[in-house]
């Protein structure tokens, strides 16, 4: 994982190496005032040389405003680098979540895959411009300090960093501790942010239920696991701190004690023991900062784990040998197969069907019977347990995916826009399209007049996920984005069911136009609207319990028949 982080910051060597560099500087000054303190305290000042006295004092003064302006480079350029590499890592993670398969999307909720992409990399970022510098500039103190303590009194010396080891037994006893529960936040934050994107998203339904009360009391129990997990990460933390800020204030007593006996027996001038007492604290700072060091260490340790757990997590891959689909005449093929999300259930058994090239194929049958999984499967959005699916003779594994998908238009019941303009969503089913084509799909998809009724046109912005527009809008728009793509074979998923009558008539009008000399498969919940279809399937619990025309099923009497009957009575007694 190390040599993982450390990649990221190759690009950025230079301003990485100035920053050490800067860091070392502040570190090598930071030794000067103990040095002119001991010289004045055992020279200068007992000699009166008070012309030396002011040298010095100016000299420290030019040393520190140096000392500033090295700090300056290293605050400002120091984060720059961390929020190039927070956003190189912000950009993988998102080129690396445009790969993934839909199972990825299945199992992870999108607040908390928004976390990792915020919070978990803000730490990280701040732990690559901090934790380098203060790794260089503690060691250093701590190194130049011991030689330097050393120099004044040898035996001092080692009786203070005689503490260093009780230092660093706590520190690895309560390390592990705070990690667990820092980890333990992390996702307890993912979780809260889930929540949240789920009921700011759901926040009509919500209001048009009533049921305010039931999302805050939902809203509250993540919130009370994340100060539940938030408590537990900060008591970690105060024992951590707690503990070696103990021994390092035992360092002062030992200082104290000893020297004074030091002194007492005459084993060290009263000059050196000052300025060992001065210079003491050069150690313990550098240890107080590896201490606080430790902290954003675990953050930022623990958000790249979660950083990697996505980057790790396997995308969706061609196979060695695929090859560009190139323009698809649409002939589809099922042969034998079998899918299942999980190893518990198939979700499919053992279909096989066939849609000519052209032809207007749709699937009938319960909610849950696999309809909308066969769909899925024909852009190789999952991979099938067993069997083959074939378009042109081709199997499908044999093709890129994203030149299979590019022969695909498919048109869903839940629509999702962009927020984004009625223009940019169009230009969603083909970018490099012409206005002038984008205007044609608007008029094919009988939405260019409501278009152009509005204030600012094409321009006009749709809001997130079009809420200012109409059922029957939201599919007229992605009608015209699937004329636009022109793609030879068409997926509608129930596109109708959830529109009104009158409506549906009008959008099924595009539809239809839309549907002309492409392959089509129809789900269709309204079963008056897939009567003209060359040929029909029943779904059910996975399996294809009745195939053939409109008037075949019904003169065999069996479950297409008695849907349709219901339905024709239901829509009768209307």
């Amino acid at each position: 994982m190390l040599k993982r982080f450390i990649a990221y910051y190759r690009p950025h060597k230079t301003i990485f190496t100035l920053d050490m560099l800067a860091s070392l500087a502040v570190a090598l000054v930071g030794l000067v005032y103990p040095i002119v303190t001991r010289t004045m305290l055992n020279d200068l000042i007992p000699n009166r040389n008070y012309r030396m006295i002011v040298a010095a004092g100016i000299t420290l003064l030019v040393l520190y405003l140096v000392k500033m302006l090295l700090n300056y480079f290293i605050q400002y350029y120091g984060h720059v680098m961390g929020v190039r590499m927070q956003a190189q890592m912000r950009s993988d993670m998102f080129g690396h979540l445009e790969k993934l398969p839909f199972s990825f999307y299945d199992n992870h909720e999108t607040g908390k895959i928004m976390s990792r992409m915020t919070s978990d990399l803000m730490e990280i970022s701040e732990l690559a411009h901090h934790g380098p510098e203060n790794l260089l500039i503690s060691s250093i103190s701590i190194v130049t300090s011991f030689i330097y303590l050393s120099s004044i009194n040898i035996w001092l010396t080692l009786i203070v960093f005689a503490c260093v080891p009780f230092l660093i037994l706590i520190s690895m006893k309560l390390r592990k501790r705070m990690k667990n529960a820092f980890m333990e936040s992390r996702k307890s934050t993912a979780q809260i942010n889930a929540s949240l994107e789920s009921s700011i998203s759901g926040i009509r339904v919500t209001k048009a239920f009533t049921n305010a009360e039931k999302e805050k009391e939902k809203f509250e129990e993540g919130n009370v696991r994340f100060t539940e997990a938030r408590r537990d990460a900060y008591k970690a933390m105060g024992q951590f701190h707690s503990g070696n800020t103990f021994v390092t204030d035992v360092f002062n007593v030992v200082v104290l004690i000893a020297g004074g006996l030091f002194l007492y027996n005459g084993t060290i001038q009263f000059g050196d023991y000052s300025a060992f007492v001065v210079s003491v604290h050069m150690f313990i700072g550098p240890v107080m900062t590896l201490i606080n060091f430790m902290e954003q260490y675990q953050n930022g340790v623990t958000g790249f784990e979660r950083f990697i757990e996505i980057i790790d997590a396997e995308p969706e891959k061609d196979a060695e040998d695929a090859v560009d689909a190139g323009q698809l005449e649409g002939h589809i093929e099922f042969r034998d197969v079998t899918y299942a999300y999980d190893s518990d259930k198939d979700v499919l058994n053992h279909v096989s069907l066939t849609i000519g090239q052209g032809k207007k194929f749709a699937l009938v049958g319960p909610s849950g019977g696999g309809k909308t999984t066969i769909c899925h499967l024909i852009p190789h959005f999952y991979d099938v347990t067993s069997g083959q699916i074939l378009i042109d003779g081709k199997e499908i594994h044999t093709l890129t995916m994203e030149s299979l998908r590019r022969n695909i238009g498919i048109v869903q019941q839940d629509i999702y826009l962009f927020n984004a303009s009625m223009k940019e969503n169009i230009l969603y089913g083909r970018l490099d399209a012409t206005d002038e084509e984008v205007i044609e799909a608007a008029k094919r998809a009988n939405i260019h007049d409501y278009i152009m009724s509005l204030p600012n046109g094409y321009d006009t912005e749709i809001g997130e996920r079009g809420v200012r527009l109409s059922g029957g809008q939201k599919q007229r728009l992605s009608i015209a984005r699937v004329f636009l793509k022109n793609p030879p074979i068409l997926i509608l998923d129930e596109a109708t069911s959830a529109l009104d009558n009158t409506t549906e008539i009008l959008i099924q009008q595009a539809l239809d136009d839309l549907c002309a000399g492409r392959t089509t498969l129809v789900v269709a919940h309204r079963l008056s609207t897939i009567k003209n279809a060359d040929e029909i399937a029943v779904v059910s619990d996975g399996n294809i319990i009745e195939q053939g025309t409109h008037d075949e099923l019904l003169a065999k009497d069996g479950t297409y028949a008695e849907l349709y009957k219901l339905q024709f009575r239901a829509n009768s007694m209307l």
